[in-house]
């Protein structure tokens, strides 16, 4: 067996975009089966290739906060009126508001369509928020901030900070819970409450300033000299690139405005853009070492998430009633929707298992 397959963390940006492309089949489809195939494929990868890392144990988290979405959104379509259409389930009084809250209802009859609605709604926002918590889980955030391009530092700093949130906070929440069934005390729930949330909280904030302490120490961002004309050509690139996007997207989506601002105009700006950010890149000095691999593992989780997003815009497209099924008829999964669900639970278990943490000996 070559290095390829044996056990070893994976490229973190391999699975970043393998969660981000069940994303995109999560965002463009209400239909509860294949969102809820998306739940089970990332709950079936983040079980089968987490490791024990601190911030693997973030994905309970997150399918709690999942949960709570569905909740929320159906409970604020009970509260701002169930709908003046279909099938009454239960007639609840309106409550009467001022003539200047026109369009706005509180309570009044609840149909069955506008509450399958919000359940649908609410259900695909809540699994795209489960695929960023398998990404949180099976990515490593340090690898991650190390993987960023030298050009978008700052924005990596930032992003890998807030990404990691939550998974310190599961970390802290563990380690102070269990402190305190050692230590015993009070049990009541109020008084539990204001034991354990104060010191979380101040865990977590003091390793997100360690981390920071860290990456200042090390040198992390540290700017080299550059001329002020490469600095002016720099920063014209980035200009025309952002230009070049604006006015491409604009054009893409105006059906009237003339062709040739539409692709060329976005290719431009891309082309720009990318050049702006590798002279951009030059002003950043940073050495890596131990640099981590991009093999064919990373190749197919990559492959699968992409494929997977790709079939989800097509069967979208070509497939309406599939992704988008009617509030009156039982939804039914289409072929498409179930290879590119297929595509991603393969290329999610293709990968390496998670290298075991060393044993160090006494």
């Amino acid at each position: 067996m070559t290095t390829t397959w044996l056990p070893r963390d994976l490229h973190p940006v391999a699975w970043w975009c393998w969660a981000i492309g069940l994303a995109v089949v999560a965002s463009f489809t209400t239909n509860p089966w294949v969102l809820l195939l998306v739940v089970a494929t990332c709950a079936l990868v983040v079980a089968a290739r987490r490791g024990d890392q601190p911030w693997a144990r973030s994905f309970r988290l997150y399918a709690v906060l999942a949960a709570v979405i569905v909740v929320v959104r159906v409970l604020f379509r009970v509260l701002f009126g169930g709908g003046d259409f279909g099938t009454v389930l239960v007639d609840l009084p309106e409550v009467p508001l001022p003539h200047w809250a026109l369009g706005l209802h509180l309570l009044g009859p609840l149909t069955r369509e506008s509450l399958l609605f919000a359940v649908y709604d609410g259900l695909r926002l809540g699994t795209i928020v489960l695929c960023v918590g398998a990404a949180n889980s099976l990515a490593n955030p340090k690898r991650l901030l190390r993987s960023m391009p030298a050009a978008l530092y700052e924005v990596g700093t930032a992003l890998v900070v807030a990404v990691t949130v939550l998974p310190q906070l599961a970390d802290s929440l563990r380690r102070v819970r269990s402190a305190q069934r050692l230590r015993g005390g009070d049990t009541r729930r109020v008084a539990r409450l204001r034991r354990l949330l104060v010191p979380v909280l101040e865990d977590a904030l003091e390793r997100s300033l360690a981390l920071a302490a860290g990456m200042d120490t090390r040198g992390y961002g540290r700017t080299a000299g550059l001329t002020a004309g490469r600095r002016r050509l720099t920063g014209a690139l980035m200009l025309v690139g952002l230009c070049g996007l604006c006015v491409g997207t604009y054009a893409v989506l105006d059906r009237t405005a003339p062709r040739f601002l539409a692709l060329p105009m976005v290719g431009v700006g891309v082309v720009a853009a990318f050049l702006g950010l590798v002279g951009a890149g030059g002003r950043v000095g940073r050495s890596r070492y131990r640099p981590d691999p991009w093999l064919l593992p990373e190749w197919l989780v990559l492959g699968s998430g992409v494929a997977a997003a790709t079939l989800a815009v097509v069967a979208s497209h070509e497939e309406v009633l599939a992704a988008y099924p009617s509030l009156t008829a039982w939804p039914a999964l289409s072929l498409t929707h179930l290879v590119a669900v297929g595509l991603a639970v393969v290329g999610g278990l293709a990968s390496p298992a998670p290298a075991e943490p060393a044993v160090v000996a006494a």
